[in-house]
């Protein structure tokens, strides 16, 4: 039976939306609290069973590589200092077992190509794709609920939620027959469809399980929307020979590839943080107290 170990982190795009934030930072190293968001989705990763972190990264994107690398002189600090907490919080960031590798994609060609470069790491196993952007809250992970999915059916498996039939523009969309409440099994599709041509309002999300027979569509792929290789045309391909199926997930989405998406993910998590969330649940009642006073 076919395992998933191996999870992909495309981390190459730019984030313009959020400049001049990112002009010399990744948008993947935004913080959350006091975590970045690629460290959620590591975190999320392992908590899956993966064992092998492949980075698709680009030119401005070291910091993330230093983030999960050893840093001797700040380790040696904190232990002179007796700081045992944060020495061991910041050992802790990768568990010992588990691999990262890191790739250059050396021309922002779409998150198609992302997951093209990684083939070489790939071979032929299934593999996890994971967008950083989207930051899901999830019991148990959600990608823990893929794979276990993936280990039944041994077939992709894409996460989808609803979404608003006026926001399909912004999403790749299946069409779908259900197979029970929350699993689908994909019959087509479609990258960012107009309202009134999408298929469903199933859209995908940043989680994907992937067979390596995607590779080779991937290879195929003419560049579609964004003149881009885009990996919804490839699964497109991978539906006519093999079955993807379509998975409801059970968490919370925060979309922090956007400001509005980024800041209520922020305020979530500060809410449940085990140093700040009564202090910052009392801050908010106050705000909210001094906005009915002002209507």
């Amino acid at each position: 039976m076919l395992q998933v170990t191996k999870a992909v982190f495309p981390v190459a795009g730019m984030g313009t939306r959020f400049l001049p934030a990112t002009k010399a930072s990744p948008k993947e190293m935004l913080p959350i609290v006091d975590k970045p968001l690629i460290q959620y989705a590591v975190e999320e990763a392992v908590a899956a069973g993966i064992t092998d972190l492949i980075f698709i990264t680009g030119r401005t994107k070291r910091s993330i590589e230093d983030h999960f690398d050893k840093a001797y002189e700040m380790e040696t600090e904190l232990e002179a200092r007796g700081k045992t907490r944060m020495l061991e919080m910041v050992r802790d960031i990768i568990p010992s077992h588990v691999s990262c590798i890191f790739i250059r994609q050396v021309e922002a060609l779409g998150l198609g190509h992302a997951v093209l470069c990684a083939k070489p790491v790939i071979g032929d196993e299934p593999f996890a794709v994971m967008l950083a952007d989207d930051l899901i809250d999830g019991e148990p992970p959600v990608l823990k609920q893929m794979v276990d999915l993936f280990t039944y059916y041994q077939s992709s498996v894409i996460g989808v939620q609803n979404v608003a039939r006026e926001e399909t523009s912004q999403y790749g969309i299946v069409a779908a027959q259900p197979i029970s409440e929350k699993i689908h099994k994909i019959t087509n599709i479609v990258e960012k469809p107009k309202p009134e041509d999408a298929p469903s309002t199933l859209g995908v999300v940043g989680r994907y399980i992937l067979t390596p027979r995607i590779f080779d569509h991937l290879k195929k792929v003419q560049k579609g929307a964004g003149n881009e290789i885009q990996l919804t045309d490839a699964i497109a391909a991978l539906l006519q020979e093999q079955q993807v199926m379509a998975y409801e997930f059970t968490g919370t989405r925060y979309d922090c590839g956007s400001k509005l998406g980024y800041l209520k993910a922020t305020v979530e998590f500060a809410m449940k943080h085990s140093e700040v969330s009564e202090e910052f649940t009392d801050y908010l009642g106050t705000v909210c107290a001094k906005l009915a006073l002002n209507k």
